[in-house]
């Protein structure tokens, strides 16, 4: 489950109705909803609310660093509320799902000295992909 909600109070956010149900939907599981259906799901909570509100929304908090903008293969883009726990990416071939996953080993630590290239490496991105088992 996300904080989003949490962290968002926390740092003094104004919760209108319509932000306050975008960070709603955000808020749950990771499955990475895109915009459309961030859009979706909200209307049925707040029937009037816009798409322009809801990608003003998202855009606010991707800057603010509450939410990360995923993009894999030239799909629509999705938006992940985990943004504060260190996690990798297992994507859907097929259908382009996206789930968090937490892989023991440190990608940092698997890169070798001679293959650094004399980088200072501050993070490293993993994106697992296969298919999902709809997709199966």
């Amino acid at each position: 489950m996300s904080d989003l909600l949490e962290r968002l109070r926390a740092r003094g956010w104004r919760m209108t109705s319509q932000r306050r149900v975008v960070a709603q939907v955000l808020d749950g599981d990771h499955t990475h909803l895109t915009a459309d259906e961030v859009h979706a799901r909200s209307a049925r909570l707040l029937p009037e609310i816009s798409r322009a509100t809801v990608y003003n929304t998202l855009g606010e908090l991707v800057s603010l660093g509450e939410v990360i903008e995923v993009s894999t293969d030239g799909r629509a883009k999705r938006y992940d509320p985990n943004a504060h726990h260190p996690h990798q990416h297992l994507v859907c071939a097929s259908c382009g799902m996206i789930r968090d996953v937490h892989p023991t080993g440190d990608p940092l630590a698997d890169l070798p000295a001679q293959e650094r290239f004399g980088f200072t490496v501050s993070e490293a991105e993993v994106t697992y992909r296969g298919l999902c088992p709809a997709c199966a």
